[in-house]
């Protein structure tokens, strides 16, 4: 049976074009999506991602268990910080990506991915034997909702927000009068702050963030925005560029992993290995040289062999150019600059090998 967010009614009555995702029915747009993308990128866009999951993780053992599940030094991350994680199996593949907050001393937050909140929690809760810890999965109680673009810090503003927020941070607020956790992360590439709220205030939460937001010309935005607006940031989707046979190094994902990590985690004589000589292949930007469209699983192509496949394509709406990520071969001789070939019904079209993110990122802020 598929699942409905408690704003599912709000986006039935906004005229919002319904499709299934990851067990959900979700708006996939309400106008069109390049300018629900655009009024992203240039003011403030509302969004639905009530779909994520939400698993509270406390007790004294806390930090040891997260220590053990992820690559990430969780006993680094101070208190209302959040970092970005990876839940690796055995083999350092990804079970999942995450963002991972400490809400106090032996309190976190782990944020999931809607289509992997059953595998995550059954991960987590076979790893947890030996440690003295509450698995609390929280996803049926809460929505969530994310107000991004450049004017969200503004709007915020107006809503109630009085504290200050550098990126992946998260703090108790209220918003529009309503107890909230606010964090100031996304998904798209812009500044922007996400709203972890009870279900039963979610409806009038929606509503006000809509009714302050048009003074800053917000729209609801659906996942077809959603997708090409973190595809031009060049952010990864599960189960397009990350599955359980890729490691975080082989995703781009090395930035993310702690060196001086002492602890053993899921995988990390893999991925540690991988740290000095790399992965069995690599995750690459591409800008096409022509019209066409470089879809999720199309083949590509180096010198007339098959050296990869297309994990995600889409036009970018901000370069006026086609654009996609995809895995190749670990080659030296396939890196930045070099034009490769995309098979697209039966015939090779160029691209060239192209710096990510596709577009400049605009959401680190500090004070």
């Amino acid at each position: 049976m598929t699942k409905e967010t408690f704003l599912h009614d709000k986006h039935i009555g906004l005229g919002a074009k319904m499709v299934d995702f990851a067990g959900w029915h979700m708006p996939v747009q309400y106008t069109s999506i390049i300018e629900e993308h655009k009024t992203v990128r240039e003011k403030v866009g509302l969004f639905d991602v009530s779909h994520m999951g939400e698993v509270f993780v406390s007790g004294k053992d806390s930090v040891e268990f997260l220590n053990k599940i992820v690559p990430q030094d969780i006993s680094k991350l101070n208190y209302e910080k959040a970092v970005y994680c990876q839940l690796t199996n055995k083999k350092g593949g990804l079970i999942d990506d995450l963002i991972i907050y400490r809400l106090g001393i032996l309190e976190y937050l782990v944020i999931c991915n809607a289509s992997r909140i059953d595998e995550d929690l059954n991960w987590m809760v076979r790893n947890s034997k030996e440690f003295d810890i509450k698995i609390d999965n929280q996803s049926h109680n809460y929505s969530l909702l994310a107000v991004q673009g450049p004017q969200a810090d503004s709007l915020m503003r107006t809503l109630g927000l009085e504290t200050n927020q550098e990126s992946f941070t998260i703090k108790p607020s209220k918003i529009a009068g309503i107890k909230v956790l606010v964090s100031r992360t996304g998904y798209t590439g812009e500044d922007g702050y996400e709203i972890l709220v009870e279900n039963s205030h979610s409806e009038y939460l929606w509503d006000e963030i809509l009714e302050k937001g048009k003074t800053f010309g917000i729209k609801p935005i659906g996942l077809g925005a959603r997708d090409t607006l973190r595809l031009e940031a060049a952010l990864h989707l599960y189960g397009n560029d990350l599955n359980e046979d890729t490691t975080p190094i082989e995703a781009g994902l090395t930035w993310s992993i702690p060196k001086d990590k002492t602890s053993d985690y899921n995988g990390k004589d893999v991925i540690t290995e991988q740290l000095k000589n790399g992965g069995r292949k690599k995750l690459v930007g591409l800008k096409m040289l022509d019209k066409s469209i470089a879809r999720h699983e199309y083949d590509v192509y180096y010198n007339n062999e098959k050296v990869g496949v297309i994990t995600s394509g889409a036009p970018s709406p901000i370069l006026g150019a086609n654009i996609a990520l995809a895995y190749v071969n670990n080659d030296n001789e396939i890196c930045t600059g070099t034009t490769v070939q995309v098979m697209i019904r039966e015939k090779l079209h160029d691209a060239i090998i192209v710096k990510r993110p596709f577009v400049e990122k605009r959401n680190k802020i500090k004070f």
